[in-house]
Parts: C-alpha cells; sequence; structure tokens
C-alpha cells in the first residue's frame, strides 16, 4: 500500500467511512447505496438473460427434437436417388446421419372431428440418425411404422383433439383430389394409429404426424421422397455446413438449415432478449447517476483538502485521478459483487427457485398452464464479460464530471472560511 501513488492512498481513504463527522459517514452510506446498485443491476440483468438463454435452449432442442438441423431438397419437389445426395451430403466431415423424408400437408378426420395436419414420412430404422423422435414416443413405439400397414403416430394434443388412442383409426384426406367422371372427388385413406409422440412444443404436438416413407410416398402419389434430413456435429453450426453443402452439392438441390425454418421465432426472440438488455441496463447506469451525486457531495465537502492539497503541488490531473479512483473503486467493487451475485444465482436457479416456492406456497410456471414448469438457465460467458465491462465503463464515465470540478476548485477560495 505504501508503494501506491498518493492519489490511490487518498481515493481508498475517501471511499471508507469517516469517523470525524455524520457528513462523512452520509457520504460513505450514500457511496454503498451506489455499489449496491451497480452490483443488483448486474446481477439482475446475468441472471435474467441466463434465464432467457435457458427458455430459448429448451425450446430449440425440443424442435429440434422433430426438426431435421439441415434439410436437402429438390426444386422439382422430389429426390429420385436420395441414397447417393446422401452418400455425397455425408463427405462432409461435420455431418453425423442421413435419412429421407417425405413432408406434405393432408386432413386428419375422426367422428366428424377435422384437423390439418403435417404429414411427415420416414423411415423407422433411418430416423434416429437424424432426430431423436424415438425417444419422445410416449405410448407405442417408432418401430410400429410398418411399410404397407398404413399406421400412423400423432402428437400428443393432435390425438387428444381428435378423441383417438393407440390402435384407433382415423382418415387421411390428401390435397390433390381424384379426377372421376362426377368430377374430382377427394382421396380418402384410413390409417391405424400406433403411437403418440410428445416433442413439448405445442406446434408440433399438435400439427405433426408420422407415417412410413413407402405410405406416404403411394398416399401422395410421389416416385421419390421429397429430400434428405441431415444431423450434425454442432447445431450452431448449421448455418454454415449448409452453405457448405449448397456448394459441393450443386445442381438444382437446395439446402435450409433449421434456423431458417424458425426464423420469425428466433428473431423474435432475439429482439426481445436485445429490448431486455438494454432496459435492465438502465438499472446500472441510475446505480452510476448515483454515483455521480455521490462524487459531488464528496468534492464539495473535501474542498479544504483539495486546497490544501493545491499548495502542496498536486496538479490538476492529481485532484481529478483521487475521485476518479474513489468512483472507479465503487464500480468495480460494485460489478464484481453483482457479477459473483449473478453467477451464483444463475447455476443454481433450478435450487433457487423451487425453494422459494416452497416458502411461498406458489408455483410461478404451473404444469396445468405452461409446457416448460421450471425455470431453464443457460449462462453464457460472453454475456457476463459484456455486462461487467459495460457497468465498469458507466462507472467511470460517472466519474468524469465530480473529477473535473475538483480539479477547479481555487485554493485560496476554498481555504477563505477555514
Amino acid at each position: 500500500m505504501k508503494n501506491l501513488p498518493f492519489e490511490w492512498l487518498v481515493g481508498l481513504r475517501y471511499t471508507r467511512a469517516g469517523r470525524r463527522s455524520s457528513r462523512n459517514s452520509f457520504i460513505s452510506f450514500i457511496s454503498l447505496i451506489s455499489m449496491a446498485g451497480i452490483a443488483l443491476g448486474v446481477a439482475a440483468l446475468i441472471i435474467v438473460l441466463s434465464v432467457m438463454n435457458g427458455f430459448q435452449k429448451e425450446v430449440r432442442d425440443r424442435m429440434l427434437s422433430v426438426l431435421p438441423h439441415i434439410e436437402v431438397f429438390d426444386a422439382s419437389g422430389v429426390i429420385p436417388d436420395w441414397q447417393a445426395t446422401a452418400k455425397q451430403a455425408q463427405l462432409h466431415p461435420s455431418v453425423l446421419g442421413a435419412a429421407p423424408y417425405v413432408d406434405a400437408q393432408s386432413m386428419i378426420v375422426n367422428d366428424g372431428v377435422m384437423r390439418g395436419a403435417v404429414i411427415r414420412g420416414i423411415l423407422p430404422d433411418e430416423e434416429p440418425k437424424v432426430s431423436i423422435v424415438a425417444s419422445k414416443v410416449k405410448a407405442g413405439k417408432l418401430t410400429d411404422l410398418k411399410e404397407g400397414a398404413f399406421n400412423i403416430i400423432l402428437g400428443v394434443e393432435l390425438a387428444r383433439a381428435m378423441h383417438v388412442g393407440i390402435g384407433d383409426k382415423v382418415t387421411l384426406a390428401a390435397p390433390e383430389g381424384q379426377l372421376t367422371p362426377a368430377g374430382t372427388i377427394p382421396r380418402l385413406k384410413g390409417f391405424t394409429v400406433v403411437a403418440v409422440f410428445e416433442a413439448g412444443h405445442y406446434e408440433f404436438d399438435s400439427g405433426m404426424a408420422f407415417i412410413h416413407l413407402a405410405d406416404a410416398q403411394k398416399f401422395f402419389r410421389q416416385d421419390a421422397p421429397t429430400g434428405v434430413r441431415l444431423r450434425i456435429k454442432d447445431m450452431l453450426q448449421a448455418p454454415q455446413v449448409a452453405f457448405e453443402l449448397s456448394r459441393s452439392l450443386g445442381g438444382s438441390l437446395i439446402t435450409r438449415d433449421w434456423s431458417q425454418q424458425n426464423s420469425n421465432y428466433f428473431a423474435a426472440v432475439k429482439t426481445e432478449k436485445t429490448m431486455m438488455f438494454i432496459i435492465l441496463t438502465l438499472i446500472i447506469a441510475v446505480a452510476a447517476f448515483n454515483l455521480v451525486s455521490t462524487l459531488v457531495m464528496t468534492v464539495t465537502e473535501k474542498q479544504a483538502d483539495i486546497a490544501i492539497l493545491r499548495t502542496l503541488g498536486a496538479s490538476p490531473m492529481s485532484i481529478m485521478k483521487i475521485f476518479m479512483v474513489q468512483g472507479g473503486l465503487v464500480g468495480l467493487f460494485g460489478t464484481a459483487l453483482g457479477v459473483l451475485s449473478g453467477i451464483i444465482v444463475a447455476l443454481n436457479i433450478d435450487v433457487i427457485v423451487p425453494f422459494i416456492e416452497k416458502i411461498l406456497g406458489i408455483q410461478f410456471l404451473a404444469k396445468e398452464v405452461y409446457v416448460i414448469s421450471t425455470l431453464p438457465s443457460d449462462l453464457h460467458w460472453s454475456d457476463v464479460w459484456t455486462i461487467g465491462g459495460i457497468a465498469v465503463v458507466l462507472a467511470f464515465l460517472a466519474t468524469i464530471y465530480p473529477s473535473w470540478r475538483a480539479a477547479r476548485v481555487k485554493p485560496a477560495e476554498a481555504l477563505r472560511y477555514e
């Protein structure tokens, strides 16, 4: 400590609580409030962004339980030689698996109840290579889809809306009718419900069904699969891998990654996260403004000390450094406390929230209302560094005006009434 410049020593002394007057103690109390405000803002921002990241990750994982990382399809609507396309795509080091699919819209009818749904034709043996839908089947098995048996697997909400269970029959209506001498009549086919899946995402649970690939081709009158679905090592690299595949596959083949399929949802989440970041940053800004008032009060209280230091040879820049050190330390301590608190809460939110719910006797996310009934958390260290850096910068900016005001104190005027 003795080897520190005198500006640091004086700034450290001003940061501590004074004992000689109640005014000094009041200023130190305001400093603590400023420090607590910065800590609260930093901690709140880290926790909220971690929870939002957690919700985004949870929804994304549930969506990707039935969606592929990348889809490869032809502009004509079908890929005759899907095996060759799959083999060529798997030459890419990031591709782990490939499987064909047929996608089409259809109406499902049962007992006067009619629902629109996406019908996906798959190969039960190949599907686990590209999705985890097999693990989402709650009743029955994915392998119950047999070629020629015309079996179907419904989403849990869709099955509930149709009032059907395992073993019941539903009727599928093809989007294209059949021409007859009497005119165009709808093409209908009966399917047997052999399983029910629950992805945990309402859009898919209420509007998607799986049938065997061969049955889908027959029913929708397609000569080949719609395309090939791919699974890669890192789903976050899907846009880059899809771009590379589009160049290597060539021809009329088109690649589409999972973020493009749900671009509106992820754009909305990104906008919401950005707005929440800006709003909560205002808490830190308010604490920084509070720090300005604290330093202004300190400068007013320490005018005599400033004058004496000036008469002893301290330069205006040295006076500025003293109060910048004081404000900077408050900002650093507050940021460090907020970062530590935010990280602890974000990493243990799965324990803290149930504990609070147990004490208060309430449940924040009721299972009967929300699909995700627990608060997930996904701490991103990049968010922590960004938030901490912003808090420190705002704290140092808050010291500029009070420090500049302290450097302009004139010794003679300050000591006139001392």
